[in-house]
């Protein structure tokens, strides 16, 4: 029979699970957004052996398992830098060098919605480069990855369950923490995934209001 009453007692430490679980989610997608730009950067490069290893991280990552990728950062990069990383910065970083594979792609995909007239018409107003993206290229390209990113980001939300296999103590660990302690696995887990829907619930109404903005802003 199912009884919250021990469960509900440890909903501190659910609330402080869920927080590590939006703070490692939300550093790696910014830190995967800032790498993720670097590799669009690479595949639009000029040259050729520069496009090809934006291409071969991006299918590396998106062609192996997450719990793979978290071993490697884990266990092997410490190895090869002679670094001991925390168990929550590789997390970290881990959940970042997968976002920022999907990140690029999400860009790029984004990049071929805007119309290559654009580009010439401001080569013939006579604008530099870097005014062209700033000015013309971004906002456009802000308003149409909106929806895909906001989905990535939920995407590594619920990834980051898989940081438990390393000790990072986010919600599912704690959840699991909490289920040594009171024998009821079906609550606790039943506590997270509540939890995990709220958080997810928020970020679905978040993109639906930026999107409102967007297009008020384009009419």
């Amino acid at each position: 029979m199912v009884d919250f009453s021990r469960t509900i007692a440890f909903l501190p430490q659910f609330l402080t699970g869920a927080g590590v679980t939006l703070a490692v989610s939300a550093l790696g997608f910014a830190l995967g957004t800032v790498i993720g730009f670097g590799l669009l950067a690479c595949r639009r490069s000029r040259w050729r052996a520069v496009r090809f290893i934006g291409a071969l991280y991006t299918s590396f990552i998106r062609g192996t398992p997450l719990i793979v990728q978290i071993f490697v950062v884990y266990y092997v990069l410490p190895g090869l830098v002679g670094i001991d990383l925390p168990p929550l910065l590789a997390g970290v970083l881990a959940l970042s060098f997968n976002s920022a594979a999907f990140v690029a792609e999400i860009l790029r995909a984004g990049l071929t919605r805007i119309p290559t007239g654009q580009y010439e018409a401001a080569k013939a107003l006579g604008l530099k480069p870097a005014v062209t993206w700033l000015k013309i290229i971004l906002p456009q390209l802000f308003r149409i990855i909106i929806p895909p990113m906001v989905n990535e980001f939920t995407m590594l939300v619920k990834a980051s369950s898989i940081l438990s296999v390393i000790t990072v103590v986010e919600l599912t660990r704690t959840s699991q923490n909490i289920m040594n302690v009171t024998y009821r696995p079906v609550e606790a887990f039943m506590v997270a995934a509540v939890l995990y829907f709220i958080m997810l619930f928020a970020c679905s109404l978040l993109v639906r209001r930026l999107e409102r903005r967007a297009e008020r802003a384009r009419a």
